[in-house]
């Protein structure tokens, strides 16, 4: 049982790492997963109030700087919220529709269909706003992986 409560727990570490540049995936869900698995197969005492706390922090954490990261990368490239809003549409849909690639397209496709339909300020505004929701994306994986490696750390280190 012991075995089977681990592979379930780094399971659900690797699918929250997925995550990371796979937007359908909710990263943290995954993360606070395998510590319920942890505590239903093993013990909750290890992972007291202060445990909790501090990974309660980092998911408020990751979610706003998620948020953030998009958000900023477009509107320094001088995109609208057209754009933000174009670009989280396409890195929701564009996975499905170019599996792969698609993460990355998806976005970008997003922020410069939306920036030409909704503003129509021209095509080089809208390929600005684009790599600005491009950088946005990247940059908040970078974070996402960081954020979730100490909170990983932090498990470890209550365990």
């Amino acid at each position: 049982m012991e075995i089977i409560g681990w592979i379930l727990i780094v399971a659900s570490f690797i699918v929250a790492f997925i995550g990371t540049v796979y937007p359908i995936i909710p990263s943290v869900l995954f993360m606070l997963l395998a510590y319920v698995i942890y505590g239903l197969f093993f013990s909750f005492t290890e992972l007291n109030w202060l445990f909790w706390i501090i990974q309660l922090l980092f998911v408020v954490l990751l979610f706003s700087a998620d948020m953030a990261a998009n958000a900023f990368g477009v509107k320094k490239f001088g995109g609208t919220k057209a754009g933000v809003w174009g670009s989280t549409i396409g890195l929701i849909i564009g996975p499905f529709v170019i599996p792969v690639a698609g993460i990355l397209i998806g976005p970008f496709i997003g922020a410069v269909l939306a920036e030409l339909i909704v503003t129509r300020e021209g095509f080089k505004q809208a390929i600005k706003s684009g790599i600005g929701s491009l950088i946005g994306f990247l940059t908040s994986s970078i974070v996402k992986i960081i954020v979730l490696t100490v909170m990983l750390v932090v498990f470890i280190l209550f365990v």
